[in-house]
């Protein structure tokens, strides 16, 4: 004979599978766990009244409620284990979107791509085009077409690594200078930004470095052109204030040729460690294009005239952002980049 108990432990069942078949998510497989199975659930409290039976009552109401328990927790398992396998097959469950966000780390541009950015930004506004070439370059390229023939002391300037007698890694971008009239008639005004090559290494060089070379031929050129075109740049990157000043000087394939200097970025030209106590810092070389080189690429010398120049980028980044080490630039040291 029926009991109100074992009535009341029957509805609790059927109402759990009810709802249970109406789950569909683990965080309402939790809430149901909580309500029927937990320490404060309808079926522990429907236990707890079980002393209150008459004693004839409890034996028949005991097996009911424990076969009422074993079969929603065996329920509930099967379909804890349904709802696991669809959410983990879509993706579902894995991520919690009521939490707050993190935000991802961000990267950022090395301090050379940097300064390499922003003077192919001031050269391009000027009309120069940017060209780039081949890190492994033919001899030919690298030193004889510009003026520069295997017996010429210059090439000891250079400190090349050589792959093979007439193959090296390139000690400057001055070959994109030359495979470029090749290609094109004047007028020509190009700049070359790259990586090139030199066996030297302290803590103002590294075998590896970044240089930036500057080409325009074209009728009527002069050196004036040549100091108006770099003071504008040397007053663009390092701002309008700038002392600049050239001094003569030697490259094989200009002439003449001078060297840029500008007034200490450190001291402000009043003298210190690192201009020598002069005030002033060299930051490029430069010079009219030598006609012996258009004798290279067919230009007329009597028709023609231009200017080269030539800058290290880790010389500009280092005036520029007042970094004493060039060899920080290839550390890979977090605590350096993040300042930039």
């Amino acid at each position: 004979m029926s009991s109100p108990m074992i009535d009341e432990l029957l509805r609790v069942e059927e109402e759990a599978l009810r709802e249970l078949e109406s789950i569909d998510d683990s965080a309402h497989l939790e809430a149901f766990r909580v309500a029927y199975l937990g320490k404060k659930g309808l079926l522990t409290a429907s236990l707890k009244e079980m002393g209150r039976l008459p004693a004839h009552e409890r034996p028949e109401a005991g097996k009911t409620a424990n076969r009422v328990k074993t079969r929603l927790t065996e329920a509930f398992e099967v379909r804890k284990r349904e709802i696991d396998a669809h959410e983990a097959a879509s993706g579902r469950g894995l991520l919690d979107v009521t939490l707050p966000g993190r935000r991802p780390a961000r990267g950022h541009l090395h301090p050379i791509t940097l300064v390499e950015s922003e003077i192919c930004r001031i050269f391009s506004r000027m009309g120069f085009r940017v060209v780039k070439g081949p890190n492994v370059e033919l001899d030919y390229y690298n030193f004889e077409a510009l003026n520069i023939p295997k017996d010429h002391p210059a090439r000891d300037m250079q400190d090349t690594f050589y792959v093979t007698e007439n193959v090296v890694l390139r000690t400057h971008t001055s070959p994109m200078q030359i495979r470029t009239m090749e290609k094109q008639p004047p007028p020509v005004a190009v700049i070359a930004p790259g990586k090139v090559y030199r066996r030297d290494s302290d803590v103002t060089h590294t075998p590896m470095f970044h240089q930036v070379e500057g080409l325009l031929v074209d009728e009527g050129v002069t050196f004036g052109d040549l100091k108006g075109t770099l003071t504008a740049f040397v007053r663009r990157i390092f701002g309008k204030k700038t002392k600049v000043r050239f001094r003569p000087s030697f490259f094989p394939f200009t002439e003449p040729s001078a060297e840029v200097d500008i007034g200490c970025v450190l001291c402000g030209g009043k003298g210190c460690r690192t201009c020598s106590q002069t005030g002033w810092l060299e930051i490029l070389g430069s010079g009219m294009v030598d006609p012996a080189v258009y004798g290279f690429v067919d230009y007329d010398p009597e028709r023609v005239s231009g200017f080269a120049f030539g800058m290290g980028m880790e010389r500009i980044a280092m005036l520029k952002y007042g970094i004493d080490d060039i060899q920080l630039f290839f550390r890979n040291d977090m605590r350096f980049l993040r300042q930039f």
